[in-house]
């Protein structure tokens, strides 16, 4: 399955989200109450009173509502998500990505064989003077050769290598769950807003004086008089949600075809490691590219998983 085969999937889902939506936007039972109700009942037993307080007179205060439909309960879920999140991100700050040195680079070169189309033996980092294990790269920023290596990410301030892949992918489900979460419980919020005030089944003067049913469009405006930094706040949430999704799609393809950032970049152009890094497509060392070969180190959708979050350590010679 290719990535463009995922990203269909994606969209497909998108779509049919959207469509539910409209579905079942004009009933009470929606199915926004339905998850924020499921998920509650989940956390219920975690969640401190306090903190159901606390979101209680913080969202009322933010729709000037006295009645809530929506649960306490999964009022709560951003604030446990948020320090889900959290947690993955001191992980991927701290843990080290799979640093190779001079003591470990004997049981890296074992780790993974040599495609030699990206990765040919014999070849040594300039700068730490190690020979590069196979799918390994010199990060300039961190001044260090990471194993499997995958890329170097601004948001964490550290290369996502071997050793913190699986957090890395964690940390983006997290945000993206926090993220739908929160449109989600403040979509929820206007529906039942809309619902409360008779929108629906309201009617107008046009400027014909002739009486017209209350649309979509006379909703929406409604909305953005009566709750405009909500409004705004839900647009960007789901621009957002949208944007870090199609991202962690595109890393859990990677995954399940056990393939990192830096190698996908390396084979739509393939330029190897003897090549100078400012190479051009004039000067590759490798033929065309051969798209039967394109996955080398893929082991199987299980197999791929599991290297990510249990990946292979380098073997430690003992001394006689």
């Amino acid at each position: 399955m290719d990535f463009l085969t995922l990203f269909a999937i994606y969209v497909a889902v998108v779509l049919t989200c959207i469509v539910l939506v409209c579905k079942y936007s004009g009933q009470q039972q929606t199915p926004f109450t339905v998850i924020f109700n499921s998920v509650g009942k989940v956390i219920a037993p975690f969640t401190p009173k306090w903190l159901q307080t606390f979101s209680q007179r913080t969202l009322h205060r933010l729709f000037h509502q006295r009645q809530m439909d929506t649960t306490l309960t999964s009022l709560s879920v951003p604030y446990v998500l948020l320090a889900i999140k959290t947690f993955f991100f001191y992980l991927c700050i701290k843990r080290d990505p799979g640093t190779v040195t001079k003591k470990k680079v004997a049981g890296h070169l074992h780790l993974y064989p040599y495609d030699r189309r990206l990765f040919h033996p014999g070849v040594s980092c300039p700068t730490c003077q190690l020979l590069k294990p196979a799918r390994s790269k010199h990060c300039r920023v961190c001044n260090r050769c990471v194993q499997r290596f995958d890329h170097h990410c601004v948001w964490v301030n550290n290369c996502i290598g071997a050793q913190n892949t699986r957090y890395f992918l964690l940390y983006l489900f997290s945000v993206c769950a926090m993220a739908g979460d929160i449109a989600l419980l403040t979509g929820d919020m206007l529906l039942h807003a809309v619902l409360r005030s008779g929108l629906l089944t309201a009617s107008y003067i046009d400027e014909y004086g002739q009486q017209q049913p209350a649309g979509p469009l006379f909703v929406v405006q409604h909305l953005f008089l009566t709750f405009p930094r909500i409004v705004f706040m839900l647009g960007f949430l789901v621009f957002v949600f949208f944007l870090l999704a199609g991202y962690a799609l595109f890393h859990s393809y990677l995954a399940l075809v056990n393939q990192t950032t830096n190698e996908w970049y390396k084979s739509r152009g393939y330029i190897c490691q003897h090549c100078h890094p400012t190479a051009t497509a004039d000067h590759l060392c490798s033929p065309a590219p051969d798209h039967s070969k394109r996955h080398f180190y893929s082991k199987g959708l299980l197999r791929n998983l599991g290297e990510i979050f249990f990946p292979p350590q380098p073997v430690q010679k003992k001394d006689n």
